[in-house]
């Protein structure tokens, strides 16, 4: 346990630890997870770093392979990794600060913070919840930035919106419809909202509070407090070089480390950040159903998983990067992991949900017995 979450411990989410749960119990876990990734790093090429975690305790943080494939650089678990859409939990939480200190609404309208916004009828709760209709502005600045060489930035975005107007998706709260453009606009909105440029909140609002001292935004120099920053690399080991879409924060363009994310994962059983009540929010959902019993909060997916019990997880894809962060409040348990080779190794992780959580085969058994016997009477 960390030092800072000492005076969090009054009002910490707490979890009952089976007897079940030794410490032997735990060293062969991990040593299974350890051998999975092990597998996944020999047999599909999982190129990453990796932390995970059962009743609050770490039970495998481990590398495999490189920072940089042509420098033969090897990772390891101070290595930064761009955390691509892994980032956007951090942006919701920046509004729920907000939100806290009576600077905005979930119920505000974009205009409210952005007066020449030229999309009415949405609300920051939109935003949040991917109910904006927006277009994305991953595909219309690829046809209106003039020059590519250039930068954008979230300011750009606005900018080209206000300009073009290019069209609704769909109308607004009409239905789930994933959205950077709309994570973009919610970084916004807190430096309207908070008068602080955004990187600048995520820093001294949740990073430096929860001593996440490796992580930090995307900028121009992109220069790691430990110095180590993995390299983007697509199908066939190639370095994918940030581009102009880079700069754009909110939706994405938080690096990190699986070390600084288990200290995020766990500040999330606390009220280090926020109420208690902010988060059941935030985890709760539209409410709607879901094909596959997923849902989204403020930043998170939440979903159904095979052995049955609820999760809220993220994951990111982005210039050779790809994240995944899971987070299941049952047994406070947590799966990190962070790549720079964007080869589909990920599309694997079911398999670790497996090891941490197996299906009850015992309690399907009662329920056909409950089944058959309701029939009988």
């Amino acid at each position: 346990m960390f030092d800072f979450f000492c005076s969090d411990e009054e009002t910490r989410q707490q979890v009952e630890v089976p007897a079940s749960f030794t410490a032997d119990s735990a060293r062969l876990l991990g040593h299974k997870v350890d051998s999975l990734f092990n597998y996944l790093h020999r047999k599909k090429g999982f190129n990453g770093t990796v932390l995970v975690t059962k009743y609050d305790q770490v039970i495998c943080r481990n590398a495999y392979g490189y920072a940089d494939f042509a420098r033969k650089d090897t990772l390891c678990l101070e290595t930064a990794f761009q955390l691509a859409s892994v980032s956007k939990p951090f942006t919701a939480m920046a509004i729920m600060i907000l939100k806290e200190q009576g600077e905005l609404s979930y119920e505000d309208s974009v205009q409210q913070y952005i007066p020449d916004f030229p999309y009415k009828g949405i609300t920051i709760r939109h935003l949040l919840m991917h109910r904006s209709g927006l277009p994305n502005y991953t595909y219309f600045s690829e046809k209106l930035w003039p020059d590519r060489k250039v930068s954008l930035t979230n300011n750009d975005v606005l900018s080209l919106m206000a300009v073009h107007q290019p069209n609704f998706n769909s109308k607004p709260n009409a239905r789930f419809e994933y959205s950077n453009t709309g994570y973009a606009v919610l970084a916004s909105i807190v430096e309207k909202a908070s008068g602080m440029a955004f990187s600048d909140f995520l820093q001294e609002h949740i990073f430096e509070p929860l001593q996440m001292t490796q992580t930090f935004t995307f900028s121009q120099d992109l220069n790691a407090p430990s110095g180590k920053v993995a390299h983007g690399h697509l199908v066939g080991k190639r370095k994918r070089s940030p581009d102009f879409l880079d700069s754009v924060l909110g939706d994405k363009g938080v690096y990190s480390t699986v070390e600084d994310l288990y200290k995020w994962d766990q500040a999330l059983y606390t009220q280090r950040l926020v109420k208690r009540e902010t988060l059941d929010e935030a985890f709760t959902g539209f409410g709607l159903p879901k094909k596959d019993n997923e849902d989204y909060g403020f930043g998170w997916r939440i979903r159904r998983i095979e052995s049955g019990d609820t999760v809220v997880y993220h994951g990111g894809l982005w210039h050779g990067y790809n994240t995944y962060l899971l987070r299941n409040p049952k047994d406070h348990s947590a799966i990190i992991v962070l790549s720079n080779l964007t080869n589909g190794s990920l599309n694997y992780m079911k398999e670790v949900r497996k090891l941490l959580f197996p299906e009850q085969p015992v309690l399907l058994a009662d329920n056909k017995k409950m089944q058959k016997e309701t029939a009988r009477n």
